[in-house]
């Protein structure tokens, strides 16, 4: 095959990975093939079949070596996980007394609170989150 076959082949193949949503797939045969047409203008390689097996080889040890890395640096940051709130500091939205469950905003949400501290908690008091047992805040008055 010309050179620039394989050019134009890679092209496609790397618009048709822009243009869907396949996980990283195409991109590497799209290199690939670009890698196979460099190839073929310096010409290293002249043979069909042997373009094939380089298109082949070059195209499926890039997916191997390249496709995770690349999917670890793009995927989303990791999202907090309701344990990553203990020590922050919620506000009472109401009295709690000792021992007893109440309710507390914390990050723009009220969630249940049980007040784990020797005294009331008065409302509009801060407190800082010890530990969380399900949907339910144990909070201490700072």
């Amino acid at each position: 095959m010309a050179w620039w076959l394989w050019v134009l082949f890679g092209l496609v193949l790397l618009i048709l990975e822009v243009q869907t949503f396949g996980g990283f797939y195409l991109m590497f045969f799209g290199v690939g093939a670009v890698l196979v047409g460099l190839l073929v203008a310096l010409g290293a390689v002249e043979a069909a079949w042997l373009q094939w097996l380089f298109f082949s080889v070059l195209s499926v040890a890039a997916l191997v070596l390249f496709r995770r890395p690349i999917l670890r640096k793009l995927a989303p940051p990791s999202t907090h996980k309701v344990d990553s709130l203990v020590g922050e500091t919620a506000v009472a939205s109401e009295d709690i007394p000792s021992g007893e469950i109440g309710k507390a905003e914390l990050r723009g949400t009220v969630w249940n609170a049980h007040n784990a501290g020797p005294g009331t908690l008065h409302k509009d008091t801060r407190c800082r989150v010890e530990r969380i047992d399900g949907l339910t805040l144990w909070v201490r008055a700072e």
